[in-house]
């Protein structure tokens, strides 16, 4: 256990580097890319990548798929890269209880197909997660290629996603790779965090552990850790918490440029090495990375009910950045008046305890939805699991530092049976109004990838 749970407030450590669901933080568009893998995945028929640095989250966002894909879904994990052919067919026959004993591996596919052919008759789906794909032999890649192609009359019967560093892409760039790479349907790329998420991480992380006092991280602590960590947030958990460390050992409640500065020394970070840019079309889709997310959430976001269905998404090439800072208003908006007593909305009262800003918001919304007009027109901020009550107060917290706060509403809803919780500002007479306003919106706040919504998809 660490020293300085009790020094800061905490109920556990808020930077472990192991996977742990309660702390998979939703900005940087973490999130939606787990929505959208979650969709490729149920519904598509291709093989999925996703590809970040060493550190960037991968294992984390796998652990997510594993616990968030339907009853419906059997996973089958391959953590090992550097089987060969055979061995990664008697490592899924295993995991699909299919006996590979004497068996030849023409015999031992068909074994397979058999398998899953069964499973497929009973409504289920098979994914195969491979992590570290990079690593794996050209053999065994060529083998995951041959396992794409099993499949029914009417269906492809195993779906794959691979987990991997930019060198996989490197790989998949060679002519002898390109069967396999026309395969790959859903490319999904994990960025550094920027400055700004950063800062949002590590209060998120604070909060999903427990601490309820201001961020003990100054300002200056946070530019530093950005810049040593290079976004990498395996990199910031393991600043974070030797800095937390320092500042106990110090005997202060505050962790300044001095702790990182001791907490870089410790970690020793070497510089991450210059990639050069490869930039694979997806074959199905036709955009990439952020693109690839935007579409699938909107599909994702068309088949599902209430709230979330039938969204009006824009799917334009991004704005050109603007002078101004804030969204303009119409002016008919009047400011609404701030209650911090404002509680969640009827109907939704649970054992979830949001904090009292996010409280006071879905208040705002309650006190809005009820006089706004069906063909009116606002922003969609954040959407994300009702669960991440610390995420949400530190959204809210950085958006009504950014925006008008009193035009910023919180609501609860509804999405294929999670209980989920979005942030949404303005209140436009038209669609071009709101998405001029979108336009004006904070980078911090660009960076949740928001879009405009009719009023009427909230009813």
């Amino acid at each position: 256990m660490s020293l300085y749970l009790d020094h800061f407030g905490l109920r556990e450590p808020p930077f472990r580097t192991t996977p742990h669901a309660a702390f998979f933080f939703t900005g940087a568009t973490r999130g939606p890319t787990l929505d959208a893998l979650i969709y490729a995945i149920t519904q598509d028929e291709g093989i999925v990548k996703v590809t970040g640095e060493v550190g960037s989250g991968k294992t984390m966002l796998c652990r997510m798929l594993l616990e968030r894909l339907p009853d419906n879904v059997e996973t089958l994990y391959l953590a090992n890269p550097s089987l060969s052919r055979q061995e990664i067919l008697g490592a899924i026959a295993d995991e699909l209880g299919v006996p590979i004993e004497g068996k030849a591996t023409h015999s031992l596919t068909r074994a397979l197909q058999d398998a899953l052919i069964a499973r497929y008759a009973e409504g289920k789906r098979v994914v195969l997660l491979i992590d570290e794909a990079h690593a794996m032999p050209a053999e065994s890649l060529e083998e995951i290629r041959l396992l794409s192609n099993l499949e029914s009359k009417a269906a492809k019967l195993l779906q794959i996603a691979l987990f991997a560093q930019p060198e996989l892409d490197e790989r998949l760039a060679a002519t002898d790779m390109r069967q396999l790479r026309e395969r790959i349907t859903q490319h999904f790329n994990l960025t550094p965090l920027k400055q700004d998420d950063v800062a949002a991480y590590v209060e998120f992380r604070l909060r999903a552990a427990g601490y309820h006092g201001p961020n003990p991280f100054t300002a200056d602590a946070v530019t530093m850790i950005a810049k040593v960590s290079e976004g990498l947030s395996r990199r910031i958990n393991i600043l974070a918490d030797k800095a937390l460390l320092a500042a106990y050992s110090s005997g202060t409640h505050q962790v300044g440029s001095n702790e990182i500065k001791i907490a870089a020394q410790d970690a020793r970070f070497s510089p991450l090495t210059p990639k050069s840019p490869f930039n694979l079309q997806p074959l199905l889709w036709g955009v990439a990375g952020a693109g690839a997310v935007a579409l699938i959430t909107a599909l994702i976001m068309s088949n599902s009910p209430r709230s979330f269905r039938d969204a009006d998404v824009s799917l334009a090439a991004p704005p050109a950045p603007q002078q101004a800072e804030q969204p303009a208003l119409p002016k008919r908006h009047q400011a609404l008046p701030l209650r911090s007593d404002a509680q969640a909305p009827a109907g939704n009262q649970d054992k979830i305890r949001f904090a009292p800003l996010t409280r006071q918001h879905f208040g705002q919304y309650d006190r809005w939805i009820s006089d706004a007009p069906n063909n009116h027109y606002f922003i969609q901020l954040l959407a994300t699991d009702a669960t991440q009550t610390g995420e949400i107060e530190g959204f809210l917290n950085r958006a009504t530092a950014a925006l008008d706060a009193s035009q910023i509403r919180a609501y609860r809803s509804n999405l294929s049976g999670r209980d989920r919780v979005g942030v949404i500002f303005g209140d436009y007479d038209s669609r071009e109004e709101a998405v001029a306003a979108m336009q004006t919106l904070p980078e911090s706040i660009k960076a949740a990838q928001p879009f405009p919504r009719q009023v009427s998809k909230l009813r």
